[in-house]
């Protein structure tokens, strides 16, 4: 039985972002396979595969771009509200 790893290896965050656009990128492939199977023209499931292929890149730098502003946002307050308007629980 192995032991416990050691904690000498930092823990990364998952990188959803990738695991989204990974998925997206999967479908766009799935979709007009799936498509041409139940009989829609090839020009119809092309059309359909530059459809998701263009929203997928929208996707993709419209989520990097928060993500990046989010870590901006962070870094310059230091993960905290300074504002005191926040009701607290």
């Amino acid at each position: 039985m192995p032991g416990p790893r050691p904690h000498s290896e930092p823990h990364r965050a998952p990188d959803t972002v990738s695991d989204v656009i990974r998925w997206a990128a999967f479908s766009c492939v799935l979709v007009p396979v799936v498509l041409l199977w139940y009989g829609t023209s090839l020009a119809g499931a092309a059309g359909t595969a530059l459809g998701l292929a263009a929203v997928t890149a929208v996707c993709r730098v419209l989520l990097r771009r928060s993500e990046r502003g989010a870590a901006d946002c962070a870094t310059q307050r230091g993960g905290r509200h300074t504002r005191g308007q926040t009701p607290v629980d």
